[in-house]
C-alpha cells in the first residue's frame, strides 16, 4: 500500500464511500443523454453570451468524447464523466435510478491545473491538513466559494470516489479524494463550481487537479 492510501487524514467518512456495486454494475457504453466515447458534443451557441461576465468557465466549440468515467455514489446515484479529445474540458452528469436514468444535474468543467504530487509532504501542503482545501470557504481569483461537502466548522476530510474509466484503447480505475465548492452566479439555476481532486491512477501516480465548472441545462448541449 502506497503513501497515498496510508494517509488516513484524507480518508473520507464511510458514509461517503462508494458502494461495491460499481465493479459489478452494467457499465453500458451509452451513458445519460446518449453520451458515449466517440460521440460528438455541441453546446448552445448562445451560452457564451449568456454567461459572459458571470463565470470564468469557457464554453468550447464542438467536442468529441474520448473516454467515459462512471462513479457509483451509492443509493442508485451515479456520476457519468465525459472527457474530451481536447483535454481542457470535461462534462459531468449526475443521474439517479440508473446510470442512464433521471438527470439530476449537468456541469461543464474546465481544467485549471494538474500537478503531479511526489510525496506525502507535498500532498499535505497542497491538498491536505496544511492547505486551505476543506475549509468552509475558499477564495479563487477574488471570488468566495462555499464548501458543498462536510458540515464541520473547520477543515473537513476529502471525499473518496472511485471512478471506472473506459476509452477505445483501455479500461482502468482512478481513485479520487475530492472537495467541491460552489457559488451563485446571479443567473437562474446556474452555479459555478470549484472542484479539487487528489487522484491516484492504476500505476500509483498521484496528482492534484483543479477544475472550474458551470451548471448547464440538458437543452444547452446536443449529442451527435
Amino acid at each position: 500500500m502506497g503513501w497515498f492510501r496510508q494517509l488516513m487524514g484524507l480518508e473520507a467518512p464511510n458514509a461517503n464511500k462508494p458502494s461495491n456495486g460499481t465493479a459489478g454494475a452494467n457499465l453500458s457504453p451509452i451513458g445519460p443523454l446518449g453520451l458515449a466515447s466517440g460521440k460528438g458534443l455541441m453546446f448552445d451557441s448562445t451560452l457564451k453570451l449568456l454567461l459572459d461576465g458571470n463565470t470564468e468557465v469557457f464554453i468550447p466549440g464542438s467536442q468529441e468524447i474520448w473516454s467515459m468515467g462512471i462513479v457509483d455514489l451509492g443509493q442508485s446515484n451515479w456520476l457519468s464523466r465525459c472527457y474530451m479529445n481536447d483535454e481542457d474540458y470535461w462534462l459531468q452528469v449526475h443521474t439517479s435510478g440508473d446510470i442512464a436514468g433521471q438527470v439530476e444535474s449537468v456541469i461543464l468543467f474546465n481544467y485549471l491545473s494538474y500537478v503531479t504530487l511526489n510525496s506525502e509532504a507535498e500532498l499535505r501542503r497542497l491538498a491536505g491538513p496544511d492547505s486551505l482545501i476543506g475549509l468552509p470557504t475558499y477564495t479563487h481569483n477574488g471570488l468566495e466559494y462555499t464548501r458543498e461537502w462536510g458540515t464541520e466548522p473547520g477543515q473537513t476530510e476529502l471525499v473518496a470516489l472511485s471512478e471506472r474509466l473506459s476509452n477505445p484503447d483501455e479500461t482502468y480505475s482512478v481513485e479520487h479524494r475530492s472537495m467541491l465548492y460552489a457559488r451563485d452566479t446571479g443567473l437562474t439555476d446556474r452555479r459555478e463550481f470549484l472542484l479539487f481532486s487528489v487522484e491516484e491512477d492504476a500505476e500509483g501516480t498521484v496528482s492534484l487537479s483543479t477544475s472550474l465548472g458551470i451548471s448547464l441545462y440538458t437543452t444547452d448541449l446536443n449529442v451527435i
